[in-house]
């Protein structure tokens, strides 16, 4: 369940003694990694990124030479990591797009390589029920036990371990007690439980739900438990390429009202400012915005 570009348009990407090598002006592993839209990955002591998506282990690097991209085929990148980082779009045109607010244009710069990813839908609703009111480093470790535990085994890279994400109807039948104690969730236990036996049920069907308005879909979701606004607004830009959602959590809140709102104002006006300030574009100009004011500690 996941989105997908019917065109695949060629890339300026080369194999390379069994590597990839790809020339991209708005590719930078750092930036997409590190910007609070997935959990499922490491960075290695070398500064290259190891992610899992869709069975697939990947390592990036950022090089002098371009994007150095190991333990995948040229295959395997087109039919599912091109999708993954969204590279049907024209990241060069929205970009000059949110260009014209001066604000945005250092937060566009700052992270010119940040790619939003379209991920699998039930890992990104599970990861962000997780996310609620927790920090990125428990979130990771949660996901990663997760996918230990009720997950199938991989293979290894790097001297590491990596397991799939499990599957709804595996992670519908465990104990809530059981991810409490070993995958350290907190009070999500059952929340998580009960989510994938909603969609274990067929509750989220992603092709007919991308048929949905994007304001019919955050209800949706949102009557499943421990999903709110915000879970809710990452669900729809992480998993059903929803870009005028702009997901609010501390770190925006803060941007927004240091860089553009001027006071402190409730997390739902921040929301309806982004949307209607940064319109179509809301869901990238988030995502540079988060990592500009997260890395720069904007408003802290």
């Amino acid at each position: 369940m996941r989105y997908q570009n019917k065109v695949k348009e060629k890339l300026d990407i080369k194999e390379e003694d069994g590597n990839l090598l790809l020339n991209h002006d708005s590719f930078n592993p750092e930036h997409i990694f590190e910007c609070g839209q997935c959990f499922n990955f490491t960075k290695e002591e070398d500064g290259s990124y190891t992610a899992v998506f869709l069975d697939k282990i990947i390592n990036l690097k950022n090089t002098t030479d371009g994007i150095l991209i190991k333990n995948v085929s040229l295959d395997d990148f087109y039919d599912v990591f091109y999708d993954y980082f969204d590279l049907g779009v024209d990241y060069r045109q929205i970009k000059e797009q949110l260009s014209t607010n001066q604000t945005l244009n250092l937060a566009k710069d700052y992270g010119y390589g940040i790619r939003i990813l379209n991920q699998e839908l039930f890992e990104t609703v599970i990861s962000f029920i997780i996310s609620a009111n927790n920090q990125i480093p428990r979130i990771k470790n949660s996901v990663r036990i997760i996918s230990e535990r009720y997950g199938s085994f991989l293979g290894n890279y790097k001297e590491k371990s990596y397991y799939s994400f499990p599957d709804p109807r595996t992670l519908a039948k465990v104990d809530p007690k059981e991810l409490r104690e070993f995958a350290r969730v907190g009070f999500r236990d059952e929340r998580i439980v009960k989510a994938s036996q909603m969609i274990a049920d067929g509750y989220l069907d992603f092709e007919s739900d991308m048929a949905l308005s994007t304001e019919e879909l955050k209800k949706k979701l949102m009557a499943m438990p421990g999903i709110g606004p915000k879970v809710a607004d990452c669900i729809l830009l992480f998993a059903y390429h929803r870009r005028e959602t702009f997901p609010v959590d501390v770190w925006i809140k803060r941007v927004m009202e240091t860089l553009f709102i001027g006071y402190e104002v409730d997390k739902k006006l921040v929301d309806d400012y982004g949307r209607k300030f940064f319109g179509k574009n809301a869901g990238y100009a988030q995502q540079y915005l988060f990592y500009y004011g997260r890395e720069e500690k904007i408003g802290k």
